[in-house]
């Protein structure tokens, strides 16, 4: 199993389960718009004992006007 660290924007400090580790772009619904975020780095605890592999990614874009008051 993998998981996807976000970074910045809306979604900050959530885990997601990530279906493709070699990934390098997320679409993600958010609200009633979708947030975009990219892979910032290599993947991290891909060893067999380390726990699950991590990939960092950070905030790109929305695809509509987020405001203070959309969460």
């Amino acid at each position: 199993m993998a998981i996807a660290r976000l970074h910045g924007g809306p979604l900050d400090g959530q885990l997601l389960p990530l279906d493709d580790p070699e990934l390098d772009r997320m679409i993600v619904p958010y609200s009633e718009t979708q947030v975009v975020y990219e892979r910032g780095g290599a993947a991290q605890n891909t060893g067999e004992g380390d726990g699950p592999t991590e990939t960092e990614f950070w905030f790109v874009e929305a695809a509509d006007d987020i405001g203070p008051s959309d969460d």
